[in-house]
């Protein structure tokens, strides 16, 4: 009777190694994960990579909100030459208050052009003839008159210009806008001098401090 041989199964082999002392003991060693590799060295123990990549996002956040803050503060070299600025245009405006306000007092050009105007146009009314009284008044009345209303147009200007003066750094910040001394003294003065000015010129122009001569009987 012919008998077929019977190939080995695998349990069979694996005992035939084991009796021969040459089994090989299983390969246990366990192969790290996706998330395992992404975790940088250096970190502390049980940090996720998801909680890496969110210190990451919150670091660059503070980053960006440092460089905008940085851009956001001021220049101290522009603060300085707007202060510079400032003073010099608040000085400037102090002695123009103050020229005008002399200039209110003393009388202007203009004043006298107004004066020879109204004086010519008297002289023109009154040429076909009128009264005293009648040339008095559109000859010398008008005349001084209208460097009356000259002369209070500047006082008016320098008291103006004397009061945004002072009132200048009131829009501002006074820390950063300083006004010299010299400049409030200035300003001050334009002042006095436009009010001066001014009360002559409305005393001038209503016949208030001067009455204009009468014609005889």
């Amino acid at each position: 009777m012919n008998t077929s041989p019977t190939t080995p199964t695998t349990d069979d082999t694996e005992e035939k190694k084991a009796a021969d002392g040459t089994a090989t003991a299983p390969d246990v060693t366990k192969k790290a994960g996706p998330a395992e590799d992404a975790v940088p060295a250096g970190v502390a123990p049980g940090v996720t990579p998801s909680d890496v990549t969110a210190m990451d996002v919150a670091a660059t956040d503070a980053a960006a909100e440092d460089g905008l803050e940085a851009d956001l503060e001021p220049d101290p070299y522009d603060e300085a030459e707007a202060a510079a600025a400032s003073g010099v245009g608040t000085g400037a405006a102090a002695v123009v208050a103050a020229g005008l306000g002399v200039i209110s007092l003393s009388g202007a050009w203009t004043g006298r052009v107004a004066a020879e105007r109204e004086t010519l146009m008297g002289q023109i009314k009154t040429s076909g003839g009128g009264s005293a009284a009648q040339q008095i008044s559109e000859i010398y009345g008008d005349a001084w008159h209208s460097t009356a209303l000259v002369n209070g147009i500047f006082a008016l200007l320098a008291l103006l210009v004397g009061v945004f003066v002072l009132v200048r750094p009131s829009f501002g910040t006074p820390s950063l806008h300083p006004q010299a001394g010299w400049v409030r003294s200035v300003a001050v003065a334009g002042i006095a001098l436009g009010v001066l000015g001014l009360l002559i010129s409305v005393g001038m122009y209503f016949d208030l401090f001067v009455a204009l001569p009468s014609a005889a009987g």
